[in-house]
């Protein structure tokens, strides 16, 4: 299959749902909403949501039927960027090769566009409409699953742990596999597994597609500590360099440049083996997975 063609044209779905899905710029707060759509519209690849959607098809699901639910994975996503790049936390100027939202609107309103992107994640995943359209049976479990992964025991535990675990020179391995599968794996996993229950999947299928998701969430964080140092500040969209210059917690600073990158490749032949009961609906997700160890951006 073309992986380029897809993933444009699946991000350019979600991009013109999430227009309609997300306050307009003239609806009062202004500020609040222009900041909102800002980071939202800021240039992201849409990993998250298009592997929703990709899940959803593999198991015999309308794509369709994951894109609320996709585009508010993107939103959580993108509000965790948002509150990543203060000033109390990473610190950085750029995202995705444009100004942080904090550096275009200040503090204070970055934070609550965050707040609010959260918050609308979970108006529009718990709208009347989108349960009677999917059924509760379905959308209640996959609601779970997405604020589990994106709290305390997902996403935000892993960001504390991160924050806690900078500049030491004693972290383990686990410690930093526990950041990985946490603070970037969670949420990965949790689209996967989402996009899974909306198509249907139940049993052996939907923990084969857990265990694609968990892969593929560790092996892109592993990507992403490795082109922060191979990769130029052009390619990646911050400034390169920035996660040892921080000394922080990643699988390079711990295991070498080379391992780490063997560890990408068996994590993504991880993924891929847990995919072979799967016909060629599953492609898109076997495609994806071995571009998350070549990209370079």
């Amino acid at each position: 299959m073309d992986l380029k063609s897809y993933l444009m044209e699946r991000c350019a779905l979600v991009d013109d749902a999430l227009g309609r899905y997300l306050p307009a710029e003239d609806d009062l707060p202004f500020s609040l909403h222009r900041a909102m759509r800002y980071s939202v519209f800021a240039g992201g690849k849409r990993v998250r949501p298009i592997l929703m959607l990709a899940a959803c098809e593999a198991v015999g699901g309308a794509p369709e039927l994951a894109l609320p639910a996709a585009c508010a994975m993107e939103m959580i996503h993108t509000y965790s960027l948002i509150h990543d790049d203060l000033p109390a936390m990473d610190d950085d100027d750029f995202r995705r090769g444009r100004p942080t939202n904090h550096k275009v609107f200040g503090e204070a309103i970055a934070i609550l566009a965050g707040d609010a992107l959260l918050t609308e994640a979970f108006i529009l995943m718990s709208s009347p409409d989108y349960a009677a359209k999917v059924g509760a049976e379905r959308l209640l479990p996959v609601i779970h699953e997405i604020a589990l992964c994106a709290g305390s025991r997902g996403m935000v535990g892993g960001q504390v742990v991160d924050m806690e675990s900078e500049g030491k020179t004693d972290i383990d391995l686990a410690t930093v596999q526990y950041i990985h599968t946490h603070k970037t794996g969670a949420l990965i996993k949790a689209s996967v597994k989402a996009g899974a229950i909306l198509g249907g999947a139940s049993g052996e299928a939907l923990k084969a597609m857990t265990r694609y998701g968990e892969a593929i969430g560790l092996a892109f964080q592993i990507a992403d500590d490795i082109l922060d140092i191979e990769g130029t500040t052009e390619q990646i969209g911050k400034d390169a360099g920035s996660d040892e210059a921080r000394g922080k917690a990643t699988y390079p600073a711990v295991m070498g440049l080379a391992d780490s990158k063997r560890r990408a490749q068996e994590l993504v032949d991880m993924a891929l083996e847990s995919l072979a009961t799967f016909g060629a609906s599953a492609e898109p997700l076997r495609e994806t997975a071995r571009y998350i160890i070549a990209r370079k951006s």
